[in-house]
């Protein structure tokens, strides 16, 4: 089972249009309302492709109210934490290029954090992956990941962290990490130092290797991905293609690189994050590039998925600008 936290889940409403113009009325040709934050669009994903997945998310107010209703039509499993407050509505525009307004989320108090901590401990069972996803929402300390990942580990699971900033800063600090997917600005913020070229994006990668996180998958937008452990470094990407939105993307590169490492079927499913990394690197890829020429952030189902669109290399040259990959 791969369990997903989303501590700041929202509804996710995109607008089509020709041109955006600031200052003006921007009349909209399509509009597209989704369940939103990181960890459920990997549940979304994973449920797509019939793996088990579970999404834990707190919720409240009316949006809250539509958000479950949406994942109950994708028949998404879910473990719903109410909370006070009013959950999120984030916008996108898409006009050519992509502008994102999210709103903060409620606010969360001690009691409404420890809640979401012990649903998350409740749905977990040993061999079990979770995935925590996403920005914190006002409230909550930058130490919820460490925090999770005692529990997480104490429960004989693996923990995988798709996050930024302080709350990534402190559980890569605390260790113990089974996968983390920063994207290269968010792995140079961690890193303190601009990363250029695949060296320095596997160097920085290394060095968060050698701290305690076993597997760093880096996003590099539509210049591929690079996977890094102790054991070497890989890069897959594909042919340039016309995205329809990019939102979510990263969420789905995940999702498919944890469906990689998954074999089995319903309960008798199990998650290994050490299986073949070309493999699952691959894979990953293939799932976001299907994502972004999908409209809002809609996931893509199997029949979408070319893998076989996508080149892999190992031990990538290292002296390559990531803006000629």
């Amino acid at each position: 089972m791969i369990v997903t936290l989303t501590p700041n889940p929202s509804i996710d409403r995109a607008y089509d249009l020709d041109h955006l113009l600031v200052g003006e009325v921007n009349r909209a040709a399509a509009v597209h309302v989704d369940a939103g934050g990181k960890g459920i669009n990997v549940s979304r994903a994973l449920h797509a492709a019939s793996i088990p997945t579970r999404a834990v998310l707190p919720v409240g107010g009316p949006d809250g109210e539509l958000l479950l209703a949406l994942l109950a039509q994708l028949r998404v499993p879910t473990v719903p934490v109410p909370v006070e407050g009013a959950t999120r509505s984030n916008i996108t525009l898409v006009a050519g290029d992509t502008t994102k307004v999210n709103a903060p989320g409620p606010n969360l108090d001690d009691a409404a954090r420890d809640r979401l901590l012990r649903a998350v401990a409740d749905a977990v069972a040993p061999g079990d992956v979770v995935v925590a996803a996403g920005s914190l929402p006002a409230g909550v300390a930058p130490d919820l990941y460490v925090r999770l990942g005692g529990l997480v580990r104490e429960r004989g699971a693996g923990l995988v962290l798709d996050t930024s900033g302080p709350a990534l800063q402190q559980a890569v600090a605390a260790g113990g990490l089974a996968l983390i997917k920063p994207n290269d600005e968010e792995l140079a913020e961690l890193v303190g130092r601009e990363l250029p070229t695949v060296g320095d994006v596997v160097t920085a990668a290394r060095e968060l290797v050698a701290t305690g996180t076993d597997r760093v998958l880096v996003s590099l937008g539509a210049h591929g991905a690079l996977l890094v452990s102790a054991d070497g470094s890989w890069w897959a990407g594909g042919p340039a293609l016309v995205a329809a939105s990019t939102v979510g993307a990263g969420d789905t590169t995940l999702a498919g690189y944890l469906a990689a490492c998954t074999s089995g079927h319903g309960a008798d499913s199990r998650t290994d994050l050490a299986a073949d990394p070309a493999h699952a690197l691959r894979t990953a890829v293939a799932w976001g590039r299907a994502a972004v020429q999908l409209p809002g952030t809609a996931v893509p189902t199997p029949d979408l998925v070319r893998a076989d669109e996508v080149r892999i290399l190992t031990t990538p040259d290292p002296t390559t600008p990531i803006k000629e990959m």
